[in-house]
């Protein structure tokens, strides 16, 4: 099931260091962003391998997540929270606000195979 994790923060009059070290709960494979999204929705898929962590670093989006059990929508608005998303949670990002960046950490190298776009019924 997706659940929201604390990335610890340290800050001061200087600002925020915000570190993700032993607390994403794999082996980092592929990293990657999603910026400068219109009102589309991305992602729509769930995967047979891939565990994700995604933070969004800056501004703000929604993820809705389906784990087919239970359906929730998760505001990342905080670039200390971080979303853990497993390979049966069908996710899909929307509502981005102009300046958000999206940063995924993925468990796997890309691998079109991987994906299932099909949701749930």
């Amino acid at each position: 099931m997706a659940h929201i994790i604390d990335l610890q923060t340290f800050t001061d009059k200087r600002g925020n260091l915000t570190v993700i070290e032993k607390v994403i709960p794999f082996d980092i494979k592929r990293i990657f962003y999603i910026y400068g999204v219109d009102d589309s929705k991305r992602g729509g898929h769930r995967h047979h391998n891939t565990i994700q962590a995604a933070v969004c670093i800056k501004g703000e989006c929604k993820i809705f997540n389906n784990d087919n059990n239970i359906e929730q929508i998760f505001e990342l608005n905080n670039p200390s929270k971080c979303l853990i998303l497993k390979p049966e949670d069908w996710h899909m990002m929307y509502d981005f606000s102009e300046d958000a960046i999206l940063m995924v950490f993925a468990s796997e190298y890309f691998d079109k195979n991987d994906y299932i776009f099909e949701p749930y019924i």
